[in-house]
């Protein structure tokens, strides 16, 4: 029996604006959508355009508060080719929530304030 990653969930307030970010910030693109009959949701789901694992955005119409992130302990990691032009690009959109120089890595929130880890290639 082998079991592969699929995708990750997070829900969201605001699809479009997340949608947005997920777009300028990761270069992620809806790869396909799935509303409900009767309008209660609507999941997207984002590709890289390179692996088959997938980001699932879900958006509740009927939630009416932010969601409740815990500690935020955990976090989806990207690797990207171009560290520096992937932090200065963050800096510009102010999203980034913390850094570890040390480690050379650093984190963003999304507008839910779910934390993504950016790691350079070479890590």
């Amino acid at each position: 029996m082998q079991f592969s990653f699929y995708h990750e969930n997070y829900n969201v307030r605001d699809l479009d604006r997340s949608l947005a970010f997920y777009r300028d910030a990761l270069g992620l693109t809806e790869q396909r959508r799935i509303v409900a009959p009767d309008g209660s949701f609507i999941i997207v789901y984002l590709g890289d355009g390179v692996t088959p694992f997938q980001l699932e955005l879900t958006w509740m119409r009927d939630m009416n508060r932010d969601y409740n992130l815990g500690d935020n302990e955990f976090h989806l990691a990207f690797r990207v080719d171009d560290f520096d032009a992937a932090h200065q690009k963050h800096a510009e959109m102010g999203c980034i929530c913390f850094e570890n120089p040390a480690m050379g890595i650093y984190f963003i929130n999304d507008p839910d304030g779910y934390w993504l880890e950016i790691v350079p290639a070479n890590k």
